[in-house]
């Protein structure tokens, strides 16, 4: 993980700024392995680029990510793709559309809904 950040970093998004990572779960000893991993001035120059987001274990963004995923294979990549060149200019045209439209998704489980359903559950 701690190599995939320097990579994002320097070569996929040299140009930003700040690159904001969502984690699927809590580890909030990520900077601490960036610190151990690389010299301080370099892990001082990657903490300084990256922010790191938190999910809780729990939480509904999976069913986000998964209900996404689904409506860019129906939209996108649901049919034979013959070549990787051809995948990546479908999926970059896909992202840049649903960026430049801020596409977002509506999500309306709340937290009285969580409760109801999950009830049977608690202790």
């Amino acid at each position: 993980m701690i190599v995939i950040i320097k990579h994002l970093v320097d070569d996929v998004f040299p140009e930003a700024k700040k690159l904001k990572i969502v984690k699927d779960n809590l580890n909030t000893h990520i900077y601490i392995a960036i610190l151990q991993t690389f010299d301080f001035r370099e892990a001082k120059r990657l903490i300084r680029r990256v922010k790191f987001y938190y999910t809780p274990k729990h939480a509904s963004w999976l069913n986000m990510a998964e209900i996404e995923i689904n409506v860019m294979d129906k939209q996108c990549t649901g049919r034979r793709i013959s070549n990787e060149n051809l995948l990546i200019t479908e999926t970059t045209a896909y992202q840049n559309y649903k960026n430049e439209n801020k596409c977002k998704i509506n999500w309306n489980f709340s937290k009285e809904k969580a409760n109801e359903k999950l009830s049977k559950y608690y202790v």
